[in-house]
């Protein structure tokens, strides 16, 4: 009886020495190609290491919307701000307050335009090509509010806001968020927004 054990299987001449070589190869590049990211994944990190890093000089701040009027400079929160047009059509109403200069019709929509002059008893001067409408929006509220002149969009760090100054008294003291560095009047546009005492119903 032969007691030897069976030895280990040799590869024939009829292995397919080139198929197995294909899937040898195969296995390589399935390695090699797990650890690199897909094409969008790869754009996304350049997008990120790309993209700005906030400023330091803009943390702490915000922007605002600097405009003329009776000759001084006031502004608004630009998050506030929907639009800036300038005034055209204007449609005046009879029985309303004297602080509603009227409405317009920008795109369809009829909004009604407060004059911050005569809400704020400040000296008044005749309409001009100047004048703008800036259209102040909220979730449930939209009008427009007439300027003398647009000035410009820049940032103010609220370290910078004084609460008051000893002439802002009165009605604009009660709109008032603040006054700048440069003695610009900042106006607190959600209290504008929420007070409906100055905003006429558009079915007038």
């Amino acid at each position: 009886m032969n007691s030897r054990q069976p030895g280990p299987k040799r590869l024939t001449a009829a292995t397919d020495w080139r198929a197995l070589h294909q899937r040898i190869e195969a296995a390589h590049l399935a390695i090699d190609g797990a650890s690199v990211p897909d094409a969008g994944i790869l754009k996304e990190r350049a997008r990120l290491l790309a993209r700005e890093p906030v400023r330091a000089e803009n943390a702490g701040s915000s922007e605002w919307l600097e405009f003329l009027l009776a000759q001084e400079t006031y502004a608004l929160e630009s998050r506030h701000v929907r639009e800036v047009h300038p005034l055209e059509n204007l449609t005046p109403l009879s029985c309303t307050p004297d602080f509603v200069l009227g409405i317009v019709n920008l795109r369809g929509e009829i909004l009604s335009v407060i004059d911050l002059k005569k809400f704020f008893a400040l000296p008044e001067r005749g309409l001009t090509d100047l004048n703008k409408i800036i259209v102040l929006e909220s979730a449930d509220m939209r009008f427009g509010i007439l300027a003398d002149a647009i000035l410009g969009v820049r940032r103010i760090p609220s370290a910078e806001i004084q609460p008051s100054l000893p002439t802002l008294t009165g009605i604009r003291e009660k709109y008032l968020q603040g006054v700048s560095r440069e003695r610009t009047v900042l106006l607190d546009a959600a209290k504008l927004l929420a007070d409906r005492s100055i905003v006429v119903n558009e079915q007038v």
